[in-house]
């Protein structure tokens, strides 16, 4: 398949291989939320790394020939499909970290925004959203995810020209978290995957639905949000296992039974 689910150890991976430029229509989009659901299902996979399997494309975006040939209809429902689909990786209690090294624009850029973390190569690539420049905007999550990240002026700024970015430039934003020698990427994707997947899975999971969940709250409810989901942790055993390692001063092994 053009997009597809794999695990290597307790790392999923979904990975993008639609070329040439890993652009999606509506089938693309089903394959995609087919992926991410898998991802979701597969227990042993506790981080997911969405990567792409084209050297200079992480994903260009929607399909440019799909969106003329279709019809109104068509093409809001395959927004409303967008929505849904990229919506489930926040919803689920495992990190997802989009490994980019090549274009990233358009959809493309959304389906990034809409992972938990961006690990970005060096390179001679670009990010952005320049469905401006088209006469049309970020319809895919993509003026919402942006100004959630940056704050709204400097979105505004990147959304009202189209700018297309350097790795340099989006590190320097916020919009990747790291930036690595393009021949490191993989690699360091993967070692810090590992570390995440080794921790605390119950403690992460339960980390991500409070910021999540309680962003869009009043302060107040969001609070009264984490002391509920507080709870159930300090019942659980990931808990015991963290302070038997701190006073034996070792390192906590969190899947011991796994």
């Amino acid at each position: 398949m053009p997009i597809a689910y794999s695990r290597e150890g307790n790392i999923g991976c979904i990975t993008l291989n639609r070329p040439p430029a890993n652009s999606y229509n509506a089938d693309g989009m089903l394959e995609l939320r087919a992926a991410i659901e898998a991802a979701g299902e597969d227990n042993a996979a506790r981080v997911v790394i969405v990567r792409s399997a084209l050297e200079r494309f992480f994903s260009a975006g929607a399909d440019m020939s799909f969106l003329i040939e279709s019809s109104l209809e068509q093409n809001l429902a395959m927004v409303d499909q967008a929505h849904e689909t990229l919506s489930l990786m926040s919803r689920m209690p495992k990190p997802f970290i989009a490994q980019i090294g090549g274009h990233t624009l358009g959809g493309g850029m959304e389906i990034a925004l809409a992972c938990d973390m961006r690990f970005g190569a060096t390179g001679r690539y670009t990010l952005g959203l320049p469905e401006v420049t088209l006469g049309i905007i970020p319809g895919n999550g993509g003026t919402q995810r942006l100004a959630r990240l940056l704050g709204v002026s400097r979105a505004l700024d990147l959304m009202f020209t189209g700018r297309r970015l350097t790795p340099e430039e989006a590190h320097n934003l916020g919009i990747l978290d790291r930036l690595f020698p393009a021949e490191e990427l993989a690699e360091r994707t993967r070692e810090y995957a590992e570390g995440l997947a080794n921790g605390a899975s119950f403690a992460i999971g339960t980390i991500k639905r409070a910021v999540y969940e309680g962003r869009t709250l009043p302060l107040d409810e969001a609070l009264g949000l984490e002391r509920s989901l507080l709870e159930p942790v300090l019942q659980g055993p990931e808990l015991k296992e963290g302070i038997s390692a701190f006073k034996e001063k070792r390192q906590p092994n969190f899947h011991a039974e796994t």
